[in-house]
């Protein structure tokens, strides 16, 4: 048995959980509505009195064992989202780079000849509380992770003077540049 399948996903006050045609639907206090379309294969069942989702597939075959935690985990996630939310966080590294809050997207200043303007899909909403310092939240967690992964491609780290964009606790492996060839003469 799957050892994060099997663990009931609790239920907090104030999230209204829909199970319909193959969808879970999941709202939270603050008005987010997610929804996730689970496996035909998977049975997902919400319990009202002990207030938690179940999750449980039919056999042990390969295929639904993967699934099984995997659609407990998704449930998971979207209840927290709607509860508490996602956050990442990037710092811009280098001299003259920088981030400004254009419209709801984000523009970046790091080292290209134009500025590029980043939007957010719906859902997630970027803050620039300085210019070397870009946040970016939502309720869906795998929209807030691909918003940051994207940001941060526009100018990923470079591994000798550390510039680009980085995530906040990101340890950037540094390299020793080329050593001087002296003495040759």
């Amino acid at each position: 048995m799957s050892r994060i399948g099997k663990q009931p996903v609790p239920i907090p006050a104030g999230v209204k959980v829909q199970i319909a045609d193959g969808k879970v639907s999941v709202e939270g206090p603050k008005g987010q509505k997610l929804e996730f379309p689970y496996h035909r294969l998977i049975k997902v069942e919400v319990d009202e009195n002990a207030k938690v989702i179940r999750v449980a597939r039919p056999d042990d075959e390969r295929f639904t064992r993967s699934l099984h935690g995997l659609t407990r985990s998704i449930i998971a996630n979207m209840i927290e989202g709607v509860t508490k939310g996602y956050e990442k966080r990037l710092k811009i590294e280098g001299i003259g780079y920088q981030a400004t809050a254009k419209n709801k997207g984000v523009e970046l200043t790091v080292g290209f000849a134009n500025r590029v303007l980043m939007v957010p899909p719906a859902g997630v909403t970027v803050e620039v509380p300085d210019p070397t310092t870009i946040v970016i939240k939502g309720a869906d967690k795998q929209k807030v992770g691909q918003f940051a992964a994207e940001v941060r491609h526009v100018r990923p780290p470079e591994p000798y003077k550390g510039k680009g964009i980085r995530y906040e606790n990101e340890q950037v492996r540094r390299k020793e540049g080329k050593a001087f060839a002296g003495g040759a003469s």
